[in-house]
């Protein structure tokens, strides 16, 4: 994506919160939000995780911590 722009995050957010699994490898989460949104780097990626995670807290705790654990392993990693 060009531009980091708060609507591009929460539209890449949704897209993280359809895809994300138990067991899924990050790598694979990746790839999966890449086919939906072809420009999105990994940090865009994580930070739509971290988003999603902040509105999925509150009502559904399995599915923000799955989340979390996807946004804390991409977060540090480089984008390809």
């Amino acid at each position: 994506m060009t531009k980091d722009t708060s609507s591009d995050i929460a539209e890449i957010a949704r897209t993280v919160t359809d895809f994300v699994a138990p067991g899924m490898f990050p790598k694979d989460l990746i790839h999966a939000v890449r086919e939906k949104h072809p420009g999105a780097s990994k940090r865009e990626i994580s930070r739509a995780a971290f988003y999603a995670v902040i509105l999925a807290a509150e009502q559904k705790s399995e599915r923000a911590n799955r989340l979390y654990d996807f946004a804390s392993v991409t977060r540090n990693d480089l984008d390809d």
